[in-house]
């Protein structure tokens, strides 16, 4: 049996498809026509991200049992395609957790500190510390939307850290949020309560721009952004007018709606926003979990 993988694949993932006797072929990030002509043979496919599984990919290929996804989303795959051949789709959801929540923090503490600021202002030789005053977080409260893997790993940093955690979810575990001391509340008091509010909801329609104009208007002066989730969850253009007129402190982004982000976009205007290329995942331990969870996963359904 063949396996395309058309990602960057831990080499620990490829070890466990060629141990099964498997062919592994590799081929990064094709394109859509070099795609269709790998894919004639191939029992299984691997793919990130990037790039696209589409109706036309999977109608080219007469043999392909499994689309597998090292990753969390799925949004690159045409899911109903694959439905209609029977083939499996499968992929990684718990293997970046940890590291997205640590990004999130990280992204928290440079916006409440002023780091990136404070850096660039020192390679420009100025010594910019009456600019660089911050906040602490500790007695802070921090509104989680989303208590998932990924939301449940922050709450239990801001624990630690003597943060006050709120929480909105459509289905809330209070199980998990006593673990963690949180509360669950409506997202209008989450936005208007919380000092940080970190998104880490998947993009659906209900999600789609749910951080608009109006929802941003609530929160505090005070307050930071952080979304390392999707960049439609939050309205780029209502953000920017948000930032511009001072209704919140500042943004640590890792996504956006529109990626690559422009070099000339207004996002990158501002001293008060930390920007990272959507790096939540790219930890060498969530690289090496993604791809030998869904190396495993091909093994278990092309052996049966």
């Amino acid at each position: 049996m063949k396996v395309l993988v058309a990602a960057p694949l831990h080499e620990r993932a490829i070890s466990v498809l060629r141990e099964a006797g498997f062919d592994v072929v590799y081929e990064e990030y094709p394109d859509e026509k070099k795609l269709v002509e790998l894919v004639k043979d191939v029992d299984a496919i691997i793919v990130r991200s990037k790039p696209k599984v589409t109706k036309r990919v999977i109608e080219s290929a007469p043999k392909l049992k499994v689309i597998a996804r090292a990753g969390v989303g799925l949004d690159n795959i045409d899911l109903d395609a694959a439905k209609e051949r029977g083939i499996k789709v499968v992929n990684s959801p718990a293997a970046s957790s940890r590291s997205v929540a640590e990004l999130a923090i990280a992204l928290i503490f440079n916006v409440a500190r002023k780091i990136a600021f404070a850096d660039r202002k020192m390679r420009e030789g100025v010594w910019a510390k009456k600019q660089c005053m911050g906040t602490e977080l500790e007695g802070k409260t921090l509104g989680i939307v989303g208590f998932g893997r990924i939301g449940y790993q922050i709450a239990k940093i801001a624990k630690a850290l003597g943060m006050n955690v709120l929480l909105y979810d459509p289905y809330p575990n209070e199980e998990r949020a006593k673990e963690v001391g949180g509360k669950f509340v409506d997202l209008e008091t989450l936005l208007r309560e919380s000092d940080v509010v970190t998104l880490h909801v998947p993009l659906v329609e209900a999600t789609y721009h749910m951080i608009n104009e109006e929802r941003l208007k609530l929160m505090k002066k005070t307050a930071i952004l952080i979304n390392a989730a999707r960049g439609a969850v939050v309205d780029t253009k209502a953000l920017v007018k948000a930032l511009a007129e001072g209704w919140i402190a500042g943004a640590g982004l890792d996504v956006y709606e529109e990626e690559p982000l422009p070099k000339d976009h207004p996002l990158t205007k501002f001293d008060n926003v930390v920007l990272t290329p959507h790096i939540g995942a790219s930890t060498v331990e969530a690289q090496m979990r993604a791809g030998v969870q869904v190396a495993e996963q091909i093994v278990e359904i092309l052996k049966g």
